[in-house]
């Protein structure tokens, strides 16, 4: 059990992790790199079904794990210094007090602590929230921008996967007020068919979805208000959302690009600057945020492809790759990014999370590089 005077310090033995539905893409992923984790000494997860662990994650056959029931982890909350949340809306909610009233560290991979507002999280989910109390103690959980209130957390909100890429994306640029208030800031962002969940959809199906695309939510996905809500605390003013969302033909990885208008004449290298500025250049700033920098060489009309990220540079990462451009002429500014929505977008930075909350470098366990 993690106490008050013990929160930052490896206990004995090393830490002991539960992991709430773990049967679905995001747990297993999780289960991965708490295994490739050195300070993490016990992991339980949890499922509602009956199949083995390695039978619902062959990749991990051999790994020693096996699910509990529900139930069975409840009971052995006292033995936890972190439980993770993997779950559907709802469930997080009804669960975290019981966790948090015996100081464990909670992280919620699921949309539940992610609005302060429960009218917030009613209208962009519409459903009550059924613990309202803990909206406002929990700290939303990208760790590059909220690095200080982590470190004293005790529920932490995981953004969702499109929401932390685009704020990754578009927070330097917000942040300089050079965009104009009457245009909503638009995002394009396509998601691999791991996004859609583990459960059995013939539109995402491989047969399906081999050399095609598919749009979806375009009426509104949950993840704009969530933007909205972080952008408007961010800069102090409303910011309106354009959210495009699909999936590709691809397994993991969000491919996303954003338009913002611009009020003024902005050039290229003044972007770059400000993002620079923000995250560092290469691993000298923020480690798992890297900017592309590479300058403009050629023609104007001339194809240069290396001046933005590319998806497979991430997958299996827990890497955000940016890039940014100007039109000039039209005065709109572009930034593309690119992470793995498993890791950056749900698992990696969960555990990101968790080092930052109990005081170990926010690198440990997630040190690898792309596949």
């Amino acid at each position: 059990m993690r106490t008050p005077t013990s929160a930052g310090r490896r206990p004995a033995g090393g830490l002991t992790a539960g992991v709430v539905g773990a049967s679905g893409h995001a747990g297993g992923e999780l289960c991965r790199l708490l295994l490739g984790h050195p300070e993490v000494a016990t992991i339980l997860p949890t499922s509602r079904g009956d199949r083995a662990f390695d039978a619902v994650h062959p990749n991990l056959l051999g790994a020693g794990l096996a699910f509990l029931d529900e139930g069975g982890l409840r009971d052995r909350a006292d033995s936890l210094d972190v439980v993770f949340f993997c779950t559907p809306t709802g469930e997080a909610m009804r669960q975290a007090r019981h966790y948090l009233e015996r100081d464990v560290l909670v992280v919620d991979l699921s949309a539940d602590f992610r609005f302060r507002d429960p009218t917030a999280f009613q209208q962009a989910h519409g459903r009550a929230h059924t613990d309202p109390e803990l909206l406002s103690e929990a700290v939303y959980g990208l760790t590059e921008l909220r690095r200080e209130e982590i470190a004293n957390a005790r529920l932490i909100a995981n953004p969702g996967c499109y929401a932390i890429t685009a704020v990754l994306a578009l927070t330097p640029l917000l942040r300089t007020g050079w965009w104009r208030r009457d245009a909503p800031v638009s995002v394009h962002a396509v998601n691999g068919s791991t996004g859609a969940g583990s459960e059995p959809k013939t539109a995402v199906m491989h047969a399906e979805m081999t050399a095609s695309m598919l749009s979806y939510q375009l009426s509104g996905h949950r993840h704009a208000p969530e933007l909205e809500a972080f952008f408007a605390a961010e800069t102090g003013e409303p910011v309106v959302v354009d959210l495009n969302t699909a999936h590709g033909d691809f397994a993991r990885g969000i491919h996303l690009q954003a338009n913002v208008h611009l009020t003024e004449g902005v050039s290229r290298e003044d972007l770059l600057a400000r993002y620079v500025d923000a995250y560092g250049a290469d691993h000298d700033g923020e480690h798992f945020v890297l900017v592309n920098t590479r300058p403009k060489v050629g023609a104007r009309d001339e194809k240069q492809y290396d001046l933005y990220p590319r998806l497979g540079s991430v997958v299996g990462s827990n890497f955000c790759h940016l890039g940014v451009d100007v039109d000039p002429e039209r005065r709109i500014a572009k930034v593309v990014a690119v992470t793995d929505n498993l890791v950056k977008g749900a698992a990696g930075s969960a555990v990101q999370n968790m080092n930052a909350a109990l005081g170990l470098p926010e690198t440990t366990g997630l040190r690898a590089y792309a596949l």
